[in-house]
């Protein structure tokens, strides 16, 4: 071998190493070590070269995109072999729909490989991070990586935040306006019912934020905010309705008044003996109107009444009959004792017809 890049390591009769500097493509192939002796040794040993990728390059973007555009990024790398392989990622997550294509280079040994992402500008790409990598065994686990960091312009998007969710009469409500957009959004126009504010003095603007004071009918309206910037306009509209005072109802405490019962009773002796209970419930001429249910406690006490005069009832007639429980006799037996028959008997009672009235018999 004469080549300045070659140099002779060790040498003895058992080993011949040598060393290659600056190793290109062209040093690939077979080496062959010759030992001359009787016979003549040699061993064969066949040099793989590894290409290494330069350094990708991503082409293709134009800033700024506009929202909706086509983007075609081409991430390419040259010299690698065998063929490199590059992945896409945005905001280091892998993005697989892309385009592979492999080369071969003009020296027949290296190949140029190159990849498409193919995706349409969206408002969330904006400041978004696309990375090309490029992997190879030549590498050591350290791969190329090229990085283009996206800009998108889009139209404003447009949203009211109110303050108050059930906005009352004589309240205050603050209807802020978000708007984001890329240029920034100008200063935002307030308008109500596609006309202009019509109270100036309770309704005011303060950049973004409308405050309205001591609300009452007549702002009941729709509410509408817009925003723009050199891409475009967007607008949203927010329904106002102002509601009545609510009356909190304080509850009352319903305190009844007093009923009076008077129960009467009346027992009466005469020839036949009669028991009346009368029992009179008078309610409180003052008693509060709409209470028509009901008194279970003054039905109660009135049964009860009734109940203990009935029972005082039966107690005194009972002892009333006991008094005067007993056997009669009448005039028309005394004296007549002893008579044969009854004619005998009639003739010999004592006090005959003088005493008649008082042969009369009574019953109670």
């Amino acid at each position: 071998l004469r080549d300045n890049r070659i140099e002779l390591v060790r040498a003895s009769w058992h080993e011949l190493s040598i060393s290659v500097s600056d190793v290109s493509l062209s040093d690939e192939g077979q080496y062959t070590c010759s030992l001359f002796t009787m016979p003549v040794k040699t061993s064969k040993a066949f040099l793989t070269v590894l290409g290494v990728p330069e350094k990708p390059q991503i082409t293709g973007f134009t800033s700024p995109v506009m929202e909706g555009e086509r983007m075609q990024l081409t991430c390419k790398t040259s010299g690698s072999k065998p063929a490199a392989d590059i992945r896409w990622f945005k905001n280091d997550k892998e993005v697989k729909d892309v385009k592979y294509l492999k080369e071969e280079d003009a020296n027949r040994k290296t190949f140029t490989v190159s990849s498409t992402l193919d995706f349409l500008a969206d408002r969330n790409d904006d400041g978004a991070v696309v990375s090309c990598r490029v992997d190879h065994e030549s590498l050591n686990s350290t791969p190329q990586i090229a990085m283009q960091v996206l800009e998108i312009h889009y139209t404003p998007l447009v949203k009211i935040i109110s303050s108050n969710s059930w906005p009352e009469e004589g309240q205050s409500i603050i209807l802020t306006c978000e708007s984001k957009g890329k240029p920034v959004p100008e200063p935002v126009l307030w308008t109500k019912d596609g006309g202009e504010l019509p109270d100036p003095e309770r309704m005011v603007v303060n950049g973004r934020v409308l405050s309205i004071s001591f609300l009452n009918k007549t702002d009941n309206g729709t509410y509408r905010c817009e925003a723009k910037n050199p891409i475009g306009r967007n607008s949203t509209e927010y329904v106002l309705i102002v509601h009545d005072v609510f009356n909190t109802l304080l509850s009352t405490t319903v305190i009844p008044s007093l009923t009076t019962a008077t129960v009467t009773t009346t027992v009466a002796l005469t020839t036949s003996t009669t028991t009346s209970a009368t029992a009179i419930s008078t309610r409180d001429p003052n008693a509060l109107a709409g209470q028509t249910g009901p008194d279970h406690a003054l039905i109660g006490g009135i049964v009860a009444v009734v109940v203990f005069v009935t029972l005082c009832s039966i107690i005194l007639l009972g002892r009333y009959l006991a008094r005067h429980k007993g056997t009669y006799l009448t005039n028309e037996a005394k004296g007549a004792e002893d008579a044969p028959d009854a004619d005998t008997a009639i003739i010999n009672a004592e006090g005959s017809q003088v005493n008649a009235e008082e042969k009369k018999e009574y019953f109670i």
